[in-house]
């Protein structure tokens, strides 16, 4: 980058200077008690139930997965607060770049159409795909990436909650779908995010980091900018913000990435988490993963551990299982055990109400997934018999509570 370009980017960052922080006493907020009355009866239950009375401590057990995104527009300063607030040790930015080569909070490289306000906007023109309305069997769409728009244009965008009107006819009706069990009572004047904010605002909090490295949906070289710059990029805004290595997971669902941290910034690369994702490789190359058939795990886990990986991450569904009506760790999750690998997991509160079976992120377990009591059932599966260290949530509340309660 030149002087130029860098003396750019920070008279941006200090025009659009954030607001302090308001310092709030951690709240659990009603959500905790709600579940663990839906809960059946039983030690478990009870147990929960003893802590209601307890005073909320922050832990690194509770990940903010992108915030608090159950209630919160994902990847902005107020969704960042929320978990906070919520006692979550440990916030997530997912990092992407601009067309400038600036990183910024986003969950995809190519989510603002469904993320911002951008198809109601003048840089509407520069999305890949423009808005197509919805036409009989084939529903409204648009694909709007980051790397079309300078930091400054990312920056004019207004965040709302990740939601399309795939039935819309007009880029105003598009900008709806909202889930049912979701809300945009908090997506009013919500503040969209750069990486090296996200970093000044977390240390703010006092909460510590686990930026994710997105598979970008350009082809990479970009301008010059390789894969290996990129993931040196996030790693020296770290380092040029004075935070320590053991205060950051770096997270990837590129291998090669996680691979470059370890042999190139090993104190970093030591706590890189692998977001193991071969659940979704497809016949061509290594095939799918059977979370109970130890043979389908490629490379094995003794493989990634010996070639320095020590954090692995998972969705949930993949770590259990169910036998005789009862939650129990999987074949994965003790070939992880054994190749001494720590492991965290994704996603608590991803789903809405569990009554229907709870959807992908409780695939393995759908036949015992009958109320939202189950949320807690399967935190205390994989903290007790898993031995999870930590369990990303959209509303960390509930995982603050439960590792409160249980001395976590």
């Amino acid at each position: 980058m030149t002087i130029t370009r860098l003396t750019a980017a920070a008279a941006l960052l200090a025009a659009t200077a954030l607001p302090a922080v308001a310092e709030t006493a951690i709240d659990y907020g009603p959500r905790p008690a709600f579940l663990i009355d839906k809960m059946e009866d039983g030690p478990l239950k009870d147990k929960l139930a003893s802590c209601l009375g307890q005073t909320p401590k922050r832990t690194d057990f509770s990940i903010g997965h992108r915030g608090a995104a159950l209630m919160f527009p994902e990847h902005t300063r107020e969704s960042y607060v929320a978990g906070a607030r919520m006692g979550a040790g440990i916030l997530e930015c997912d990092v992407t770049f601009t067309k400038d080569k600036e990183l910024v909070c986003r969950h995809a490289q190519n989510d603002l159409a469904t993320t911002t306000d951008i198809l109601v906007t003048d840089l509407a023109g520069k999305c890949v795909t423009p808005f197509t309305p919805a036409n009989g069997d084939e529903p409204a769409g648009a694909e709007c990436r980051t790397a079309e728009l300078t930091l400054a244009e990312f920056k004019s965008l207004s965040p709302k909650m990740d939601a399309a009107d795939k039935s819309a006819t007009t880029p105003e009706a598009f900008q709806g779908g909202v889930a049912d069990w979701r809300t945009t009572l908090y997506a009013n004047d919500a503040t969209i995010m750069t990486h090296e904010e996200s970093i000044e605002l977390f240390k703010s909090l006092g909460v510590k980091f686990t930026p994710e490295l997105k598979g970008p949906s350009v082809e990479m070289p970009f301008d010059g900018f390789t894969q290996q710059a990129y993931a040196q990029k996030m790693i020296d805004e770290y380092k040029a913000a004075g935070v320590a290595p053991e205060d950051v997971f770096a997270q990837s669902f590129d291998l090669s990435d996680i691979l470059y941290w370890i042999e190139n910034e090993p104190e970093f690369g030591a706590q890189a988490v692998y977001l193991d994702d071969r659940y979704e490789a497809s016949d061509e190359d290594e095939g799918l993963i059977d979370p109970n058939d130890p043979a389908t795990f490629k490379p094995t886990m003794q493989e990634l551990a010996d070639m320095g990986v020590n954090y692995i991450a998972p969705p949930m569904w993949m770590l259990v299982t169910v036998e005789d009506s009862e939650i129990v760790p999987s074949a994965y999750t003790r070939e992880a055990q054994a190749a001494g690998l720590d492991i965290i997991t994704w996603t608590m509160e991803r789903s809405g109400p569990l009554a229907t079976g709870g959807g992908w992120y409780f695939q393995s377990l759908k036949d015992v997934t009958d109320n939202d009591g189950v949320y807690f059932e399967l935190l205390d599966v994989l903290a007790q018999e898993v031995g999870v260290t930590g369990v990303f949530s959209d509303w960390p509340a509930t995982v603050t509570y439960y590792a409160n309660c249980m001395g976590l």
